[in-house]
């Protein structure tokens, strides 16, 4: 892995047709293998993935992405393997812009906007198809996985509940 993502899968959009194009992506033991550590989980057995594209205009064009992914991670309570499948739809549109709209140095950036519908500005027709399938990846793991089964009991749960701060309090006022 050379400091950027440990998969990549760049595509020239300049070369789409009217027709579109469809790229199979699936990592290699070595992709999987950086991308589970890129990624904070044990290990990926499987990630793999389709791209539709089409182009929409000279400088428009949508990706509908599917993505498949089996990874592994530590059971949060007993850190026992807890395996987990991931399936992914989704789609980006993109918009060239070879200049974008940097703002004005003396007002400084303009506000972007948040929505969803908006088109993702790219500066280049050399786009990474990876990217975005590594991003939905990552929302899609579970932060606090669990074994089938298993349930966290804090510490002292067992002994009811725990005396409120006031209580301790008055037990000190009262005890001078």
């Amino acid at each position: 892995m050379s400091g950027g993502l440990p998969i990549a899968r760049s595509y020239n959009l300049n070369r789409l047709g009217q027709a579109g194009d469809t790229v199979e992506i699936a990592a290699s033991e070595e992709e999987r293998r950086d991308l589970a550590q890129f990624v904070g989980v044990l290990r990926i057995d499987a990630f793999s993935g389709r791209v539709e594209l089409k182009r929409l205009s000279a400088d428009r064009f949508r990706l509908d992405f599917f993505l498949t992914a089996d990874i592994c991670q530590s059971c949060v309570v007993t850190l026992a393997d807890v395996p987990a499948r991931v399936e992914r739809q989704f789609s980006r549109e993109l918009h060239f812009n070879p200049a974008p709209n940097r703002g004005d140095p003396k007002t400084g950036p303009q506000d972007i906007p948040l929505e969803d519908d908006v088109p993702e500005e790219i500066g280049s027709l050399h786009y990474d198809l990876a990217l975005p399938m590594v991003e939905e990846l990552v929302l899609a793991i579970d932060p606090y996985p669990r074994a089938p089964g298993v349930e966290f009991k804090p510490p002292g749960a067992a002994e009811g509940a725990p005396e409120s701060p006031f209580a301790v309090l008055k037990g000190l006022k009262s005890g001078l």
